[in-house]
């Protein structure tokens, strides 16, 4: 198994994610034939082998042969699900364009489709994205890695106009996910993570660094000059599989406590550790469709589709309609706002004719989080909190998914590791 350790000592951009790939053997051709079958015309890819501040690297170019128009996240979507790309490589495109597109939609309040996207939607950052995951899927990389982020400090030009660093959609992608975060190396004024490596780090990377055997090192050079090396590196190799047990913290009984999940009957986000959510009685809206021609593989690809536009929680259950026919029931829980992006998505994934919705009132527990230390690497872990007391403890799935992956230890082991970590959480909310 091959992964990933993404280094971002001084941020990161799309075209230098890609650029350390090629520095560490991804082969050129191979890559532009993967993005020749997007149908985008009127680029040349250029890798440039480069010294900087004594450090040698290369640097990629998306040289343009004209004017490109700018392209909406409907339109992008075609793009990468027509092309017969590789599976995971195309899977992760897509995961990266959508949340890119949430984060826009959300900053400049129009619905998802809607969103046109300007620096991110031309040729060049298409070529970026897309390449970067095609081109992890060709070096046979199965899960991704990262460090924290420097974010720079300043003010960046946009065609909204000059924004705050880190853009606005910057920041929003790296809170979802609780990406670390540092502050600006001294001299490093300027843009250091984008918006399009943004989006690609909280979709494909686990922000911790794995025990690992090292096999390839690549340098991915930036364009713009800085005091200090503008770059950053991609460590690839296989999952160590000695290990170093970390201390218990003094908690060697068994305090006899049930963990129970703290997430109640809906997905909620990761919390950073410290985070605080307040309980809140809402009113969420539930969608509903029913099926009796679609496959199984249809409808679970749709409720990931939801979970990953947005939804709360997304599920299917069996019903017989009329005439006797075995069906079933495609649901999902959002927010109001989200209604109708989440509909239209239902009714483009599924072969039903119409999406029915009502209101849904829930009383959500209070919840924080802490950070668990495993055999394999921290684990977020969520906190319900009633009354004042911990209730329950839920460890953050794609963590403990991640480490699984990387170190082919079962989930379930992995769950276990975590809880027994904070099991002294439980007496101290």
């Amino acid at each position: 198994m091959t992964i990933a350790y993404l280094d971002c000592f001084h941020g990161a951009a799309g075209d230098m994610l890609l650029a350390a790939l090629l520095d560490a053997g991804l082969d050129l051709a191979a890559l532009e034939s993967a993005l020749a079958a997007l149908g985008i015309g009127g680029y040349r890819l250029r890798a440039e082998r480069l010294q900087s501040h004594g450090i040698s690297g290369t640097r990629l170019s998306v040289d343009l042969a004209g004017e490109q128009p700018q392209r909406d996240w409907a339109q992008i979507r075609a793009l990468i699900t027509e092309a017969p790309l590789p599976t995971r490589g195309r899977a992760w495109a897509l995961g990266a364009f959508e949340r890119l597109a949430r984060a826009e939609a959300a900053v400049h309040g129009v619905p998802i489709d809607q969103v046109h996207f300007h620096e991110v939607g031309a040729v060049d950052s298409i070529v970026d994205t897309v390449g970067f995951c095609v081109g992890l899927a060709l070096l046979g990389v199965e899960a991704v890695y990262a460090s924290p982020l420097p974010l720079g400090r300043g003010w960046v030009r946009t065609q909204h106009g000059p924004l705050p660093v880190p853009a606005p959609a910057t920041i929003a992608l790296l809170a979802e996910v609780g990406a670390p975060v540092l502050p600006a190396p001294p001299g490093s004024d300027g843009e250091l993570v984008t918006p399009t490596a943004a989006a690609l780090l909280a979709e494909l990377a686990a922000f911790t660094q794995p025990p690992m055997t090292i096999r390839r090192v690549g340098y991915g050079l930036g364009h713009k000059q800085f005091p200090r090396l503008n770059g950053l590196r991609v460590w690839l190799g296989e999952p160590a599989r000695e290990v170093v047990l970390p201390a218990t913290h003094g908690h060697t009984h068994d305090h006899g406590h049930t963990h129970g999940h703290a997430a109640g009957d809906e997905r909620v986000a990761a919390l950073p550790a410290g985070a605080v959510t307040a309980p809140a009685h809402e009113t969420l809206v539930e969608l509903r469709a029913n099926l009796d021609d679609a496959t199984g593989e249809l409808i679970a690809f749709a409720i990931e589709r939801l979970l990953a536009a947005g939804a709360l929680d997304a599920w299917a259950v069996p019903l017989v309609m009329k005439k006797g026919r075995p069906a079933l029931q495609l649901a999902c829980l959002a927010r109001p706002e989200r209604t109708e992006e989440l509909a239209g998505l239902i009714l483009r994934e599924t072969p039903s004719l119409g999406v029915r919705w009502s209101p849904a009132e829930r009383l959500a527990a209070a919840r924080d989080g802490v950070q668990a230390p495993t055999p394999w690497g921290p684990v977020r872990v969520k906190r319900k909190l009633l009354d004042g007391a911990v209730a329950g403890l839920a460890p953050e799935y794609d963590d403990c998914a991640a480490i699984a992956r990387a170190h082919g230890v079962p989930l379930a082991t992995v769950y276990a590791a975590a809880l027994r970590a904070t099991d002294g959480s439980l007496e101290h909310p």
